[in-house]
């Protein structure tokens, strides 16, 4: 299962990495709390189950947050993957499928949680920017690494540059977390450090 809030170009990796490399499980569906997101069209042209669920239809966060659940649940997915999904969820929902929500965000974590990571690794005169795949959490933009993605900071970068490095990272790291998951090679320790069960670099560098 993936919610998405956009064009969805990291669900688009994840479906299609699946399909290639033949994983043990298959995307149920795609959910977005903007119906009119391009990346419905697009699951639903591959023949995923494609849901349009707007928030703006619902009171409140936790009134969105339950219907959400519900339409969830209705797949019964192993594993729900928040793929460019702008939703801050409530405790409730996270403790709902703790241990099998999966989040992907545009800086390496704990560093930048929120918004305009680009801009503010920039600002700080970071020499090296990224994404971090973790376990959610009710904590905003924590919670267990899975695996992270570095890339260098160059003189002149902008913001849509260096998101553009980014986030080609993050087509290659969140497909192999979601692999690991579905395949059950991923342990979180008692600190809360995730382990890769066969020892797997949980970490990528690129150079470009």
């Amino acid at each position: 299962m993936i919610l998405i809030s956009g064009r969805g170009s990291n669900m688009e990796a994840i479906q299609k990495a699946c399909v290639a490399e033949g994983w043990p499980a298959s995307v149920v569906a795609v959910i977005s709390n903007r119906p009119q997101a391009g990346g419905l069209a697009w699951a639903q042209a591959q023949g995923i189950a494609a849901v349009g669920l707007d928030h703006r239809a619902h009171a409140d966060r936790a009134a969105f947050d339950a219907a959400l659940a519900e339409e969830i649940d209705r797949h019964q997915p192993d594993l729900v993957v928040l793929a460019g999904f702008m939703r801050i969820l409530t405790p409730e929902f996270v403790a709902r499928y703790a241990g099998r929500l999966l989040n992907i965000h545009p800086s390496l974590l704990p560093s930048f949680g929120g918004l305009h990571t680009h801009e503010r690794a920039l600002q700080a005169g970071c020499k090296f920017a990224g994404a971090t795949v973790h376990f959610v959490t009710p904590e905003l933009d924590h919670g267990p690494i899975v695996i992270q993605a570095a890339v260098p900071v160059r003189q002149g970068d902008t913001p849509d540059t260096l998101a553009e490095r980014i986030l080609r990272c993050e087509h290659v790291i969140y497909p192999r977390a979601v692999r690991w998951f579905v395949e059950d090679r991923l342990e979180v320790d008692a600190a809360g450090v995730v382990r890769h069960l066969d020892g797997a670099e949980q970490w990528l560098f690129d150079p470009r």
